[in-house]
């Protein structure tokens, strides 16, 4: 019986980049110890039948908390911004859950490793939003003087959920937290607190974005046991773009050491004359390789 599991979740026009997911994480020897399993938010009946010959379980999305249809506008893709938050209700028989968003996929397995280390003892093992090479962390808008609107991520998103002033200040300028890949034990009291957090946010926020703010409050408010882990285990590749190592056929991180990138997510997307790259994968755009030249590539998966 396999104890770990990686889920992700897709309707039909994110399937391409979910079969790619999978095709990254099989890939790697190590991935027949590991389940794979599939939330269906969308998917159509033939893309349900190919993938069952390649995971071990897919199982319908569902509205776990209830929100009003005006919210919801036929957007079942949405559902993923609730379910992620009950993943051991829907795939019971595992010990150690990893989630990793569709639009991401496995360079490197040692970020897997990491994940599922880093959720022993109940804790949560998630990365912030912050690494060497950014320039802006939260925006602001001056008004006069030393006087500013914050406009942070966390902030805009908790005004909007009519949290707490004092609980929306606590967020308002600490790393924001990406919840596209994380990992819990089944027995994490995280579970508990994230679900309580979800249905506030839910009841006067928008849906998108309402989970991971509610994360961010299990983090920052709450204070969940939790691993931080470093950003190439989540490369967001629209706020940073990485190096092309040509010699080993490789992402990397920008800045020296130039550390191999594990999980390659591109949340966000990647645009290439206003088409994102997650919606055609024959994109490419230019990258600086580790000798200083320019390189065109897409950031979609392909197999060696």
């Amino acid at each position: 019986m396999k104890e770990n599991v990686i889920i992700s979740l897709a309707d039909s026009n994110y399937f391409e980049l979910l079969n790619e997911l999978i095709d990254s994480v099989k890939q790697f020897d190590q991935s027949k110890n590991t389940a794979i399993c599939i939330l269906d938010a969308g998917l159509t009946e033939d893309q349900n039948e190919k993938l069952k010959s390649k995971v071990d379980e897919v199982k319908k999305a569902k509205w776990d908390i209830e929100v009003p249809q005006s919210k919801v506008k036929g957007k079942d893709w949405l559902k993923s911004q609730v379910s992620r938050a009950f993943l051991p209700e829907y795939f019971p028989n595992y010990k150690k859950y990893l989630w990793i968003d569709c639009d991401a996929w496995v360079q490197d397995w040692s970020s897997i490793d990491l994940y599922f280390k880093a959720c022993d003892n109940g804790k949560l093992g998630i990365t912030q939003t912050i690494t060497p090479g950014y320039r802006v962390l939260s925006n602001v808008k001056w008004l006069f003087g030393k006087l500013a609107i914050i406009k942070s991520q966390n902030f805009k998103h908790a005004i909007k959920s009519k949290i707490d002033i004092n609980k929306a200040r606590k967020l308002a300028f600490a790393p924001h937290i990406n919840i596209g890949v994380f990992s819990l034990e089944k027995k994490s009291k995280c579970w508990q607190d994230w679900q309580k957090n979800l249905k506030t946010t839910l009841g006067h926020g928008q849906i998108f974005g309402s989970e991971q703010l509610a994360i961010n409050m299990c983090v920052y408010i709450d204070n969940v046991d939790v691993e931080f882990l470093p950003h190439n285990c989540n490369w967001l590749a629209s706020n940073l773009l990485p190096k092309y190592d040509v010699e080993n056929k490789i992402f990397v991180e920008p800045f020296l050491p130039n550390q191999k990138i594990g999980i390659m997510h591109l949340a966000s997307g990647i645009k290439v004359k206003n088409v994102d790259m997650r919606n055609d994968k024959s994109l490419e755009i230019e990258f600086t390789t580790l000798d200083n030249t320019k390189i065109s590539k897409s950031l979609r998966f392909k197999a060696n």
